[in-house]
């Protein structure tokens, strides 16, 4: 089949007038051959010369289809071998298939290795004017292992330097007690003389001299007999001899072909038309069999202002990555049954900053309807309180129809955190104190999207207000101090990330516009609440007897702050047997931060 070559124009320096870029592809197939043909059918008819490796395990019935459905096209077909993943056998596929393209057409000037499922996303021409463009140039993916670290899990320099003779896939047990018997050994295979190992992709796109001349180079025999026992040689064979003999190495493939974490090649479908519409790449590898709308779409003519454009190969590939990195990674706050959360292995505790208010909550008639109309933010009460969920505006179903059954909100705390905070608006809130369920302290501190302003000591305020027994208050009071301290001792530990702010209930009383200003900073920061008048509150009235009478019994309340600020701000007018004390004579108020 003769088809006219395609031409370029002179670059500056060339000594010929005209020259020829004739364009030959080697495709290696091993499955879907129906497909493989009408790949290669678009090569052909882009003018292109194809020579195509079938794997010899590929039936015969599907062997003869291909050769039926590609009649006519002058399309050769290489000796067949038996090819494996990670062995010798692909690079001598690839090497036969490549010599009998070279022998049967000289007037080939580059060679471009695909697969049966490489989908040419530009005209073949295009291509052809590209390689035109750079007349010495060699396409091939090169990185020296030396420097830049290619593969995960350990196998980067000793995929040189040891023996594999098992296979990776079908005996994965013999392939890694060999590793690790070699290991043990200390055996270490010498590299042959002027050849320093390079790996990169398997898709490349060489010119005729430098292809000729590692196919022909006079070691060959050597170097084939030592990539013989390299793993993964057809990431390595090329993309290292190809340094002895290139003018020009252009290090990137022409081939987009990413893999995932696991090693697996990135699949493309459908819903990626946009994506590579735009991307003025020639080739992307792995198509899925059923994209039916890409191979109707493709291959896809160049806009002509943009037809000289580079292949946009970084940046679809830093896409991917980041679409790997996700579904890697998950998104923050998001825990989902196929990656399940591990401690300190989340993406993101959570998804978005919330504000817990600890504390607070006790000083204030009804706080958290007054903070919710203040700024604007959802502000929930209690959702971790013991025997009740309290939603904002005591709502049965809260955000992201989160049920406020007590039940199932313990089967998973901190999911039902989770999934309450990336449910909300920006910035929720709501209320916590001793009185609440207490193992979400550490979660909440140790995530950088928490912001904790604790009033310490607060605790105190509901029991001078109950009508409980003395036993009983002291009994209660011991517990929750107990929570507080421990609540605490997490709050002073350097594991903490979270935005911590704090006072005790002494500065808290001594100041409360100050505190109200703080908290509707933290849940509205970039402005616009209303700060004119804190909730009112709460009578402490007795929180000073209440205190004197717990430590007359044995129980020393800890963390209420100055105790004779305390004192002159909760005492009674008529009280008896108090020291009273102004807040004028007790000097300023001192915020702890």
């Amino acid at each position: 089949m003769n088809v006219a070559p395609i031409r370029r124009a002179r670059p500056a320096g060339d000594a010929s007038p005209e020259a020829a870029v004739c364009l030959g592809v080697v495709m290696l197939c091993h499955e879907n051959l129906a497909l493989a043909a009408r790949m290669a059918r678009i090569w052909s008819n882009g003018g292109a010369r194809v020579v195509i490796h079938v794997d010899a395990k590929a039936p015969a019935s599907e062997m003869a289809g291909l050769r039926q459905a590609l009649e006519g096209t002058g399309v050769l077909y290489a000796p067949r071998r038996s090819c494996t993943w990670g062995t010798f056998s692909l690079v001598a596929a690839t090497q036969d298939a490549a010599a009998m393209l070279l022998d049967a057409h000289p007037e080939v000037s580059h060679v471009f290795l695909a697969s049966g499922a490489c989908l040419p996303l530009r005209p073949v021409r295009e291509l052809g004017r590209f390689l035109a463009a750079h007349p010495q140039a060699d396409f091939i993916e090169s990185v020296s292992v030396r420097d830049v670290g290619w593969t995960m899990g350990g196998l980067n320099e000793e995929r040189f330097t040891l023996h594999f003779p098992f296979s990776f896939r079908r005996r994965r047990k013999l392939f890694d007690r060999y590793v690790r018997l070699q290991r043990r050994l200390g055996i270490a295979r010498r590299l042959p003389d002027g050849i320093k190992p390079h790996v990169g992709s398997q898709w490349w796109c060489l010119t005729r001299q430098t292809l000729s001349a590692i196919l022909n180079d006079p070691r060959r025999a050597e170097f084939d007999r030592y990539f013989r026992h390299v793993w993964i040689p057809d990431e390595s064979y090329f993309q290292t001899l190809m340094r002895r003999h290139s003018v020009r190495i252009e290090s990137r493939s022409l081939t987009l072909a990413k893999f995932d974490a696991q090693g697996k090649p990135y699949v493309f479908y459908d819903d990626h038309l946009a994506l590579l519409a735009t991307s003025h790449i020639f080739v992307a590898r792995k198509i899925w069999p059923g994209a039916k709308a890409l191979y109707d779409s493709f291959p896809r003519r160049t806009d002509p202002d943009s037809a000289e454009d580079e292949p946009d190969t970084e940046r679809i590939e830093a896409l991917l990555d980041r679409a790997a990195a996700r579904r890697r990674l998950g998104r923050p706050g998001l825990y989902m049954q196929s990656r399940f959360p591990r401690k300190d292995a989340e993406n993101g505790k959570t998804s978005q900053p919330y504000v817990v208010i600890y504390g607070a909550g006790d000083m204030f008639d009804g706080f958290a309807d007054h903070a919710a109309t203040a700024t604007g933010r959802t502000v929930h009460g209690h959702v971790l309180a013991r025997h009740t969920v309290e939603f904002a505006g005591d709502a049965p179903i809260g955000p992201g129809a989160l049920p406020s059954h007590v039940g199932l909100r313990n089967l998973d705390p901190q999911g039902f955190l989770a999934a309450l905070i990336r449910s909300s608006e920006d910035m929720p809130a709501f209320l916590y104190s001793p009185r609440d369920r207490q193992h979400l302290n550490w979660f909440m501190a140790t995530d950088p999207n928490a912001q904790l302003l604790v009033v310490t000591g607060a605790w105190i305020v509901p029991l001078i207000h109950s009508d409980m027994p003395f036993d009983n208050v002291r009994h209660i009071a011991a517990k929750l101090q107990r929570a507080e301290v421990r609540f605490l001792d997490i709050l002073d530990s350097v594991w903490v990330k979270a935005r911590v702010r704090r006072w005790s209930l002494a500065e808290a009383l001594g100041q409360p516009d100050e505190l109200w200003s703080e908290i509707c900073m933290a849940l509205r920061p970039e402005g616009g609440a209303d700060q004119s008048q804190a909730p009112p509150m709460r009578d402490m009235t007795g929180v000073m007897r209440l205190i004197r009478d717990l430590r007359n019994a044995g129980l020393r309340p800890r963390k209420m702050g100055n105790p004779r600020i305390l004192r002159a701000l909760t005492r009674q007018p008529s009280a008896v047997g108090e020291d009273a004390i102004s807040p004028a004579e007790s000097g300023p108020v001192r915020r702890a931060v």
